[in-house]
């Protein structure tokens, strides 16, 4: 097998939206890329984490990309960009990332494009819009495409058929969680972890919640920014306060601890990439609740490994979760499937391995070619 000139390290600049501190899935998946890159010591990658976005406000995210593309041109000139890894979502962030894009066309750096967006089928139409031939040449100019899972895989490849060829499968991937699973004790504890909203399913899983009211034995937290406060109303108003708790954002040793206390972790979303909250919940043991959206039926058996429910039926959403409420065997045996499933496909390990060797494979496609 060919190898890189001279064993050289492959010089890696990651774009991602608010830096590996940042609260959003992405940021979060390439913090824990960070770390476990850091605990492996791979020699030949050298890879820096770089805000494309920052905070948010308009202006800063501006200022973040220009500044990213800066930043990529004094690592050209000191010969320490190799390959530019692009994670792109919907809206700005694919804007934002075709500026980049174009700066490494323009710098002869090849980039990798890594999708995340929920609901990139919606945004990226299927005509012959100005927008959408751009987004076309922005996917086929890419050295490759990572998509997590079989759906987003042939859904680039309708779109972008002259870079089918280098669309490559890398489901999201959690560590081993560090503290022991207790669950909930003597009552069952049902746990959301994701931004509270429509889409999420949050108003659906609320009406779940109160038809099992007449149950005693459960409580839930639904964890999460968003529309907390419209959601904390609603449920007052369902005679909930008092078993559902409403803790807003939490950070990585929160998410941890709730995890570890947790019996069911539900997302009932109506449109999900490859959601990282299903696969913590996997990677403790919970029995899992969501919907078969996105790339969820890559890791998610329905009866299996999980139990699946139709997006909006609160009627099916209502059933399962008093299922795993009151049959603890169900949920040992869901829980025990799903761990499984993480331990063999979905640990941070492999994941690391996977992305590094798009890394080099990239990088290698852009050696000169030796006459």
């Amino acid at each position: 097998m060919q190898r890189l000139a001279h064993n050289r390290k492959v010089h890696v600049l990651v774009a991602t939206p608010s830096g590996v501190s940042g609260q959003g899935g992405i940021d979060r998946i390439m913090g824990a890329l960070k770390q476990e890159f850091e605990r492996q010591e791979i020699a030949d990658i050298d890879v820096r984490f770089l805000a494309s976005r920052g905070p948010g406000h308009v202006g800063l995210s501006v200022f973040y990309m220009f500044d990213f593309c800066l930043r990529m041109l004094a690592a050209r000139l000191a010969r320490r960009a190799d390959v530019i890894h692009i994670n792109i979502s919907v809206s700005g962030s694919t804007y934002r990332k075709m500026v980049i894009a174009a700066c490494a066309r323009l710098l002869s750096i090849p980039y990798v494009l890594h999708l995340h967006g929920a609901q990139y089928q919606t945004f990226w139409k299927d005509d012959r819009s100005f927008m959408s031939r751009r987004i076309k040449a922005l996917f086929e100019h890419a050295g490759r495409v990572i998509v997590l899972g079989g759906l987003w895989r042939d859904f680039v490849a309708s779109r972008a058929p002259g870079g089918a060829g280098n669309i490559v499968i890398v489901p999201n991937a959690t560590a081993v969680p560090s503290l022991a699973h207790v669950g909930g004790g003597d009552h069952v504890h049902i746990l959301f972890l994701g931004r509270i909203g429509d889409r999420k399913g949050v108003p659906q899983l609320l009406d779940a919640l109160h038809r099992m009211e007449p149950i005693k034995n459960w409580r839930a937290t639904i964890a999460g920014d968003g529309e907390v406060e419209a959601a904390r109303t609603r449920t007052a108003e369902l005679g909930l306060a008092e078993r559902v708790a409403f803790p807003g954002w939490v950070g990585p040793d929160e998410v941890a601890s709730l995890i570890a206390s947790a019996d069911i972790l539900v997302l009932p979303s109506f449109a999900e990439n490859l959601p990282v909250s299903v696969i913590e919940g996997m990677a403790a043991g919970l029995a899992v609740v969501t919907t078969p959206v996105g790339a969820v039926e890559d890791i998610i058996t329905n009866e299996q490994s999980g139990l699946l429910v139709p997006p909006g039926d609160v009627a099916a959403l209502t059933e399962a979760l008093t299922r795993l409420v009151e049959d603890p065997t169900l949920r040992a045996r869901l829980g025990a499937a799903a761990m499984a499933v993480h331990r063999e496909r979905l640990e941070l390990a492999p994941f690391v391995g996977a992305i590094s060797d798009v890394w080099r494979s990239v990088a290698l496609e852009a050696q000169p070619v030796k006459r």
